[in-house]
């Protein structure tokens, strides 16, 4: 198996000959955040059987990126999205993309590949707040190695056993802004996740791309560096994983095997 960063929470699992995106996001600028390190991913970026949605935020489920996919493509959603994000009806039909609807717990067989939804500790609303309410949730991918995508999330009691074993782990080690909640994991949280979760390697996600304009001046060690903390982390609470730090657009083939 191999993965690839594109930045933010936007990975390419590839697996068994099964291609799976994750949170795509691929615009330079939208809202109040600029894309301050790496490219744009290219249109092959867009190409894979199945797209993983882990939340209903705007840099998780961002419709222009998602109107990129091939018509006809498969995605997976949290439960209640479709009514949340009136957009996605209109890309369901305009790109006649099979969209998905899953809650903890539930699985899809897509080729060779099983994605299992599982629980994430965040928010997983469309904001500005409304009156749908859906899950945020984590993936784990099954093909011939176990890879969980975390999406959004900060520490949970039952992590170890809501995931399961798995072998790669995609962890978010960062944000878009100077300033992390509970809801989601920063470097010391996210080595902390590998304790639970005990997988062979893990990549770190969601940090260094995308920062507020105009706050460029303010903590910027935010910005620049949740990836090298989170090594540094890992291999004092965690020295039996493999961590590959990945600048965006680069891949990796990570040991998964047990």
């Amino acid at each position: 198996m191999e993965v690839t960063w594109w930045g933010h929470a936007t990975c390419t699992i590839e697996d068994s000959g099964v291609r799976v995106l994750t949170d795509p996001l691929f615009v330079r600028r939208f809202a109040h955040l600029r894309r301050r390190r790496g490219e744009v991913p290219p249109p092959e970026a867009a190409v894979a059987e199945v797209v993983l949605v882990s939340h209903l935020h705007s840099d998780h489920l961002h419709l222009p990126s998602l109107a990129r996919l091939a018509p006809g493509s498969r995605l997976i959603v949290p439960s209640g999205a479709v009514a949340a994000v009136p957009g996605l009806r209109m890309l369901r039909r305009v790109r006649q993309l099979h969209v998905t609807e899953v809650r903890p717990g539930d699985t899809v067989r897509i080729g060779e590949v099983r994605v299992r939804a599982v629980p994430a500790l965040h928010d997983g609303r469309r904001l500005p707040v409304g009156p749908h309410r859906s899950p945020a949730l984590g993936y784990v991918v099954e093909g011939e190695a176990r890879t969980y995508f975390a999406g959004d999330t900060g520490l949970f009691d039952t992590m170890a056993d809501a995931v399961g074993p798995v072998d790669v782990a995609l962890l978010p080690v960062g944000g878009w802004g100077p300033y992390l909640g509970h809801s989601h994991l920063d470097p010391a949280r996210a080595a902390e996740a590998l304790t639970r979760l005990a997988p062979r390697s893990a990549v770190p996600v969601h940090y260094g791309t995308y920062w507020p304009i105009g706050m460029d001046a303010v903590r910027p060690h935010e910005f620049h560096a949740p990836g090298d903390e989170f090594v540094r982390h890992a291999a004092k609470r965690a020295p039996e994983v493999a961590v590959h730090l990945l600048g965006h657009g680069e891949r990796v083939r990570p040991e998964a095997g047990r």
